[in-house]
């Protein structure tokens, strides 16, 4: 081991200790002065792999959240300081940075808003305004969209430590949460102004947590250890998502092909082309997910008007990153149960933009019974609720 490593094996010790007196509820004064040394000496890259010890000591997410708040809060000054080149605006952490640019303006608009509201809270006219502005900031979820499909597999594959992307996606989960709830109380007959600031002040303090530690801890780890070329392929199937405030102008077209193969393939009752199978997947009214019997995504289908957004980013992910940290345990159940074989479906109905959605996991087994991996089937079931008594004529317009 490098007298390098050494060190920062050394400064990741002390750090645990650190979070563990701040857990305890030490007073953060007398810590700051007994670690002074340590909290002047971190460089952004210990975050990183001090979150990741964190995570597999499994301390609750809600409690490693607060926890990690402190700790970086007594570490901003050192991590500000650190040296720090911003990624090319043409790259793609470029691009995420440039986006983030766009969303500082954006909150900082609504600060004075904020300000008329907390003086008059009867001002219908500032609640109208401030409405349309959080509704605007809405689009900032395909960024986190971006971040979690797209790049988090990507970290996955190139660094060991990646756990700390398990916290981040919850803080982001946090933020859509009280940027939907800020709306909803906005818009409510009921407004209560206590309520407002306090979901308020939670988004605006975690949308500028996150920010800074994507771009002065996260992505200059990301750059100095993934290659360019493999980061700017990302664009392929972030532009699918759609960047919320900032797409980058790309000269290549990156329409995919599809392999042509002739052949048919024996599916027992029938034969057909690899052609035919994509299409047939694909025209389907569902969403269709195969995770393999080693927890791996091996497959997802590409209907026209998709639930939930899937990348080929999650090809080979292990299935259990692919959620957020609050839910991943029913995932692991759901996985466990089937592998076992106590039991072979499990169905959940949520409502999400107005629309009932249908989750449904079965497992897939063999002819000989042996376990083969589980598919994910959601389909968008409004209109299905909806039907009443029969229907047995064709009524197509002329």
């Amino acid at each position: 081991m490098s007298e390098f490593t050494n060190h920062k094996e050394r400064r990741i010790s002390k750090l645990l200790i650190l979070f563990d007196g701040i857990l305890k509820g030490e007073q953060l004064s007398k810590l700051v002065e007994y670690n002074r040394k340590l909290i002047n000496s971190v460089v952004p890259s210990d975050i990183v792999y001090l979150v990741d010890r964190l995570v597999l000591m499994e301390i609750p997410m809600t409690e490693l959240k607060k926890g990690l708040n402190k700790l970086i809060n007594l570490l901003f000054k050192t991590i500000s300081e650190y040296p720090y080149v911003p990624p090319k605006r043409e790259s793609f952490l470029g691009c995420l940075v440039e986006n983030d640019r766009f969303l500082d303006e954006k909150l900082k608009s609504i600060k004075p808003l904020l300000k008329e509201l907390n003086q008059d809270e009867g001002k219908a006219e500032i609640k109208t305004l401030l409405n349309e502005k959080l509704v605007e900031l809405e689009k900032f979820n395909q960024y986190y969209s971006i971040k979690e499909n797209i790049l988090f597999p990507v970290i996955e594959k190139y660094v060991p430590d990646f756990r700390c992307l398990s916290v981040m996606w919850s803080f982001h989960d946090d933020i859509k949460r009280n940027l939907r709830n800020s709306i909803e109380e906005l818009e409510s007959s009921d407004f209560g102004l206590k309520q407002f600031n306090r979901y308020i002040g939670d988004l605006f303090f975690n949308m500028y947590a996150i920010k800074f530690r994507e771009e002065r801890i996260l992505y200059p780890l990301v750059e100095e250890i993934i290659p360019e070329n493999i980061l700017n392929r990302l664009f392929e199937e972030a532009v699918e998502i759609g960047f919320p405030f900032y797409q980058l102008n790309l000269n290549e077209d990156f329409e995919p092909e599809v392999e042509n193969v002739s052949e048919k393939i024996s599916l027992e009752t029938g034969y057909l082309s690899l052609e035919q199978i994509i299409l047939l997947f694909n025209h389907l009214p569902v969403d269709i997910t195969f995770v393999d019997e080693n927890n791996k995504v091996a497959y997802f289908s590409t209907p026209k008007k998709r639930i939930f957004p899937r990348t080929k980013s999650i090809i080979g992910r292990d299935v259990h990153n692919c959620h957020p940290p609050e839910s991943v345990h029913v995932v692991h159940r759901i996985v466990e149960e089937f592998r076992n074989g106590t039991k072979d479906s499990a169905s959940f109905w949520i409502e999400m933009k107005g629309q009932k959605l249908l989750i449904q996991y079965f497992a897939v087994r063999n002819k000989h019974g042996n376990y083969k991996g589980v598919v994910e089937v959601s389909q968008e079931i409004t209109e299905i609720q909806q039907l009443k008594g029969e229907k047995r004529l064709l009524d197509w317009e002329e």
